[in-house]
């Protein structure tokens, strides 16, 4: 192996159209962070109230659930490309709403909500659609290769776009922020435009329930695919700690100003090791047995929060190695979750029918989104008589243990390899 080869594969980046999307993204999703950060501080404004703030959760979640169910199955049934033009031009409008909202001076906070369920809307019928346009236009063993690329962009904008938006909210104002965001839209527009017709092929069907419910009768008797679902459930719901951040820097790393620090660290560790496992994914686009890559990324997963639970039960609750230690592991734990998604939205890709390529992924958003919020629950439940510490802990070690279930109870995942061509 070379040392080129340690490095993300940027062999995607020669076919134009994922070439142009992907550099057209760059914009607009710094873009997306920015009213990410802009809407809930607006609200919060406002209203002064967490409470009213919680309600972009629940008003983003409804329609992602709904329409990334029923986009999967519009993407399935017309053209992909007209699909992604029409939903990015909503996203575009909805994002010019909060702009056109702010700056009439609207002080009706459930305009502001009903316009983020709209631009979720959009969303969740877009996502899976673009998603599903890789196949079509990519060589399969690249597949991967390009979802480590779409996840490095996608971490680091996540990193930038808040401090961004953080500077600018007090200087421009939260008008002049949702502005840029429409801006930063239109390289995407313009990329999507340039795509080829990609239009349905295979079994047909029409979009509506009835397609939906065919999408997930496939789901159920494809073990493989299946299991891409309930590992990255395991991973998400039992390893995601993020809703015990704030107890951890106020209770375990000391509270205050070292503990505001450290909170921030936490938020952003996970990123951070995403971005580090994109650059180092050169090993992704070679792996061929997926699925064994696929059990050990989430063991390590599962044991980097293990370790980083240890760290938080031994901190004497204040800033010191211990502390660190768990932003080291969460940084790790990105890394390999990083891993782990890339070749799991390979195998989705590589593995469900054509025909129902828009469907899958419309699953897939439930469950990448559904996971975490699911966690969020979970570890707010079991902190309370376990402490945050063990709740990590135990957290952990059952994402390692409930894997290593997985390995035994569905071999077929852990035979799994790359499909042995070079194109479609």
């Amino acid at each position: 192996m070379s040392f080129r080869d340690i490095f993300a594969d940027t062999r995607p980046l020669k076919e134009p159209a994922f070439k142009r999307l992907w550099l057209g993204n760059v914009a607009t999703v710094i873009g997306a962070q920015l009213t990410v950060v802009a809407v809930p501080v607006q609200i919060y404004q406002m209203t002064g109230s967490s409470g009213y703030v919680g309600l972009t959760g629940l008003f983003g979640l409804i329609p992602l659930v709904i329409f990334g169910l029923y986009g999967g199955s519009i993407a399935d049934a017309f053209d992909k490309r007209i699909v992604l033009i029409c939903t990015t031009i909503g996203m575009c409008v909805t994002t010019a709403g909060f702009w056109v909202l702010t700056i009439l001076g609207n002080e009706n906070i459930w305009l502001l909500l009903i316009n983020f369920s709209l631009q979720q809307a959009f969303f969740a019928v877009n996502q899976p659609t673009r998603t599903a346009i890789l196949r079509s236009i990519l060589p399969i063993d690249q597949l991967a290769s390009a979802t480590s690329l779409n996840m490095l962009l996608m971490q680091t904008g996540a990193i930038v776009g808040p401090l961004i938006a953080g500077a600018l909210i007090p200087l421009i104002g939260f008008g002049w922020l949702y502005f840029l965001d429409v801006v930063s839209i239109i390289p995407t527009l313009w990329a999507v435009w340039s795509l080829p017709s990609i239009k349905p092929s295979g079994k047909v069907m029409k979009a509506g329930f009835a397609s939906v419910v065919d999408g997930l009768k496939y789901l159920a008797g494809q073990p493989v695919l299946l299991m891409v679902m309930v590992l990255d459930l395991i991973a998400m719901i039992f390893g995601m700690p993020r809703a015990l951040y704030p107890e951890i820097a106020e209770v375990n790393f000391g509270g205050g100003d070292a503990g505001a620090t450290m909170l921030a660290f936490m938020y952003s560790s996970m990123a951070v090791g995403a971005v580090l496992g994109g650059v180092l994914s050169g090993w992704v686009a070679r792996i061929s047995r997926q699925g064994v890559a696929v059990y050990w990324c989430i063991i390590a997963w599962g044991a980097a929060v293990a370790l980083g639970g240890v760290a938080i039960v031994v901190s004497p609750g204040a800033v010191t190695a211990w502390a660190w230690m768990f932003i080291i592991m969460m940084v790790i734990g990105g890394m390999a979750d990083m891993f782990s998604s890339a070749v799991r939205n390979a195998i989705l890709q590589q593995s469900a029918a054509e025909h129902v390529q828009g469907r899958i992924q419309g699953v897939w958003i439930i469950v990448v989104v559904g996971g975490p919020r699911l966690a969020d629950v979970l570890h707010g439940w079991a902190a309370e008589p376990l402490g945050a510490g063990w709740t990590v802990l135990w957290g952990g070690v059952a994402v390692v243990v409930l894997t290593a279930i997985c390995m035994v109870a569905v071999p077929k995942f852990w035979k799994y390899e790359k499909p042995k061509i070079t194109g479609i």
